[in-house]
């Protein structure tokens, strides 16, 4: 009998719609402090319940098949043959230390809604983990699928990472026709990437007699040459030169040489630069000083001066810098949403949707920070080239809003999630006890009452979860280095399950405490982790801070004549 796997069966358990407004940073190993290679995701989507996935890898029979449901709809797509052997895959890193994120962009009609028939990008990103060890085999593998079976979706920027290297692959459907152009460029070493649901690959080297420096989809067999820097889809400039969409970097000239990608399938809109691009520039501007001249264009500006696709780092980044990357709401430059009237009397920087408003005939938007409300889940994907691959890789995993989740250390090679992110405990329309995603809902959304106070007990706690489970990993490192395979992977699944078990007593302990706290916007006295009292048992120390004066004032000029007191 044909044995036929349903690897995305666990989908079924999941929201149907797709995470179309995430973030993702790219760190090379050269760009790190301790050697590593590291990307970030953050899927951000109002409807996205946040868990971690586990697929067990093995060996296949010939004729055995893989049924592909679709990531957003979730209905059936696609039945094609399961390879000879796949790999354990946890989240979105494999037990080869191989790690994908994505962002989606959608790009120009009509090559955003995706071939008929195909591969959708979320079963691309599973399949290439399932089947391929590092980048340049997830590079190959995901453009022989689009190429046999075709891609059922429009524009998507992916990264990867492996212990070695990291790429920026981007993609887009040819609509009709079967098949995707597409361009995968390696981050240089010592540089960091990112994207935020907008293309950022413009002009890219294009192959070159005698040269392997860049490579077309004819010749996949180089891919392996590790000289080989970029590989791109044959018909990428010709596809676009046919229906008449190609747009060069240098106008006078038109050549080959000359043509972007990003500007061809995915031109930039002002809601491309404020929204997208102006994310990746907060990463930039975090790690390196010289970003400011590239203010105007994140703010909307097509004309000013263009963020780079990569950069070089003032510093190397550890993973808690990588971390503190995703934890960003425009601190420091004039789309800080902490500062204007929005974020009312206690500066909150979230703003509810939709992000767009007019007033008086006029339109304006609420900005689209990295730290956003609606995130479903987030990582910080570490690959360590120095240790054996089940422990060398990492998903530092989070739940819920960025700035105030806990990345959680969960190794490549464990073979048992922790209970509070296992797929079906809990859902968007079940609430579970035993769920990181609600517990940590829960704490969230109450800081959102008084956020400048509360965010500060909430980041207390996270800094030292986060630097505990860094010395943990830091120690277990040394100490499973050398262990057999069956011991090791015992280690592994008793280490992160542990650290989850230390995260969600912490952090209900966490919960209790801002409650007895801040309830009903009072703010008591804390001392040595709980509410100070008089020796019998009174409350004492207890705050009642006014508003800020600015608020005063608005409410004044509101509603002032109503409530002014006259004697």
């Amino acid at each position: 009998m044909r044995k036929i796997t349903l690897i995305s069966l666990a989908l079924l358990m999941l929201p149907v719609v797709a995470a179309n407004a995430c973030t993702n940073f790219i760190c090379s190993r050269g760009a790190s402090a301790d050697g590593s290679t590291m990307i970030t995701y953050a899927a951000d989507s109002h409807t996205r319940y946040g868990q971690l996935r586990y697929h067990r890898g093995g060996d296949h029979q010939p004729g055995e098949t893989v049924r592909l449901y679709n990531y957003g709809s979730l209905k059936f797509q696609i039945e094609i043959p399961q390879a000879a052997h796949t790999y354990n895959v946890v989240g979105f890193i494999n037990e080869c230390q191989l790690a994908i994120g994505e962002t989606t962009w959608g790009g120009i009609s009509p090559l955003d809604k995706g071939n008929a028939e195909g591969i959708d990008y979320g079963n691309l990103i599973y399949l290439a983990l399932q089947r391929a060890k590092n980048c340049r085999e997830a590079i190959k593998v995901m453009a022989e699928l689009v190429e046999t079976y075709g891609y059922a979706d429009g524009g998507e920027s992916f990264s990867l990472a492996d212990p070695n290297e990291v790429w920026i692959f981007e993609i887009t459907s040819k609509g009709g026709e079967k098949g995707a152009v597409w361009v995968a460029r390696r981050v240089p070493d010592g540089y960091v990437c990112g994207h935020a649901n907008q293309a950022r690959i413009t002009t890219f080297p294009q192959e070159v007699k005698k040269s392997h420096k860049s490579i077309s989809s004819k010749n996949l067999k180089h891919i392996f040459d590790p000289e080989v820097e970029c590989v791109y889809a044959a018909d990428v400039v010709a596809f676009a030169k046919k229906n008449g969409w190609a747009v060069y970097a240098v106008q006078t000239k038109n050549s080959d040489a000359d043509f972007s990608f990003a500007d061809t399938y995915n031109p930039l809109t002002f809601s491309g630069l404020r929204a997208c691009e102006a994310r990746v520039y907060a990463m930039f501007n975090r790690v390196n000083g010289n970003m400011r001249r590239y203010e105007a264009f994140a703010m909307g500006d097509k004309q000013a001066e263009r963020l780079p696709l990569w950069i070089r780092p003032d510093h190397k980044l550890t993973v808690h810098d990588v971390m503190e990357l995703m934890r960003d709401h425009f601190e420091g430059t004039p789309m800080d949403m902490s500062q204007d009237v929005g974020g009312g009397p206690f500066h909150c920087p979230y703003r509810w949707r939709p992000m767009d408003f007019e007033v008086n005939g006029k339109k304006y938007v609420h900005e689209r920070a990295i730290s956003t409300q609606q995130t479903g889940f987030s990582f910080v994907a570490q690959c360590r080239g120095w240790l054996p691959n089940k422990l060398g890789g990492i998903i530092w995993f989070g739940v819920d809003d960025t700035y105030s989740t806990v990345y959680c250390p969960m190794f490549c090679g464990l073979t048992q999630v922790p209970e509070c992110f296992e797929e079906g405990n809990g859902s968007m329309a079940q609430y579970s006890e035993s769920s990181a995603f609600w517990l940590f809902n829960r704490v969230s959304n109450f800081c959102y009452l008084r956020y400048d106070s509360m965010i500060v007990d909430v980041r207390q706690v996270q800094g030292q979860l986060e630097q505990d489970f860094i010395d943990i990993v830091e120690r277990v490192s040394k100490e499973y280095e050398n262990y057999d395979d069956s011991r090791l992977v015992a280690s592994l699944n008793k280490t992160s399950n542990r650290c989850a078990d230390q995260m969600m007593r912490r952090w209900r302990e966490l919960d209790h405490l801002l409650l007895l706290k801040y309830m009903d916007g009072n703010i008591k006295k804390v001392e040595n982790g709980k509410i100070k009292t008089t020796p019998t048992g009174v409350v004492t120390g207890l705050k009642q801070p006014p508003y800020p004066q600015w608020f005063y004032k608005q409410i004044v000029n509101d509603h002032g004549t109503v409530i002014e007191v006259k004697e």
